[in-house]
């Protein structure tokens, strides 16, 4: 099972006929919120933080449902991306501090000014840079949480963490305090069972600085927060004005020893119709007139299933170094 494995899609009518189905998340149910992971009808989806043993219960209308959509689906494209140039950046943070507005100015230079609650948003982009070919997949988070495994998981499967705050709200901040702690604590456990030595890079952002406003968070506790760490760093930065955005991207691919030109404004932005022959050599090796560095925003990109991020998951446990040897599936 590979971090890529993405999730099937089904037709209208049996995506339909799904969401009237409900996840328990530790034996509360949920309505209208759960329509994100409601492919197949999870009865419990459990990570036992003690062992790092995952569970996943599927009943049998889930599984029923699960097989008819796999019926439906096409077979997967597989494109030749090393398991070492595939990421996974995941986005945190309160709501309503612009969480989705950083991406949008990462993969689309746009903002956009209304406002739309996020339950959770998967997007994925390609690079083809001086003839490797990198994918980074782009989680953005639900601000209230609902599901805490969710959560968890989300920090277990993340190799990049951007943790946003509003410079003009505390409650922000404060949950950007304790979201560190739980990365750290997370991984760290992580990898005391894959015996990996693995740096996890995070950038801190607080939001808003454009805007005329009391400031309630004072630059002497963001200093503290991250003193003494060189994996993390702190921006103030403006979605809106896209101020300090890119500069911020950089700081994170340069500590996760990533290519800088991931960063938005140090490739050439190609065309979809390229995607397809992302995996050819006379692609790889085509250039332009700032360098031979191109990004791609996948079309219609689809989440990875839970069942696919929990596997990663034991498979890094349990396999160890046996998953570093295989390549992503993308689709």
């Amino acid at each position: 099972m590979t971090r890529g494995e993405a999730r099937p899609r089904p037709s209208i009518n049996l995506r339909r006929a799904l969401l009237s189905l409900q996840i328990t998340n530790e034996g509360k149910p949920h309505t209208k919120h759960t329509r994100t992971y409601c492919l197949c009808r999870f009865s419990v989806i459990q990570v036992l933080e003690k062992d790092l043993q995952v569970f996943l219960v599927v009943d049998l209308a889930g599984t029923a449902a699960a097989a008819m959509i796999k019926k439906m689906t096409p077979s997967e494209n597989e494109f030749n991306i090393p398991a070492k140039n595939c990421h996974r950046m995941v986005i945190l943070g309160s709501t309503k501090v612009g969480k989705t507005a950083i991406i949008s100015r990462f993969l689309n230079e746009r903002f956009e000014e209304q406002y739309t609650p996020t339950i959770e948003d998967f997007h994925r982009k390609f690079y083809s840079i001086r003839g490797d070919v990198y994918q980074l997949d782009i989680l953005d988070t639900s601000g209230n949480h609902p599901f805490p495994a969710m959560r968890r998981l989300s920090i277990l499967t993340g190799d990049v963490f951007i943790l946003v705050f509003s410079l003009d709200n505390r409650d922000s901040f404060q949950e950007v305090k304790q979201l560190k702690r739980q990365i750290f604590e997370t991984k760290s456990c992580l990898r005391n069972k894959t015996k990996e030595n693995v740096d996890v890079p995070v950038v801190i952002c607080g939001n808003k600085c454009d805007r005329d406003f009391y400031r309630e968070v004072q630059e002497e506790e963001i200093e503290q927060l991250v003193s003494g760490d060189e994996h993390c760093a702190y921006f103030e930065i403006s979605a809106k004005k896209n101020t300090n955005v890119d500069q911020m991207f950089q700081s994170l691919f340069t500590m996760a020893k990533l290519p800088n030109e991931m960063s938005p404004d140090r490739h050439c932005k190609v065309s979809l119709q390229y995607c397809e022959v992302l995996h050819k050599k006379s692609f790889r090796n085509k250039r332009c007139k700032d360098g031979n560095a191109y990004g791609i925003v996948a079309p219609f990109a689809r989440r990875p299933s839970v069942h696919s991020d929990l596997m990663y998951i034991k498979e890094k446990t349990v396999g160890g170094s046996q998953t570093k040897e295989k390549g992503c599936i993308i689709c």
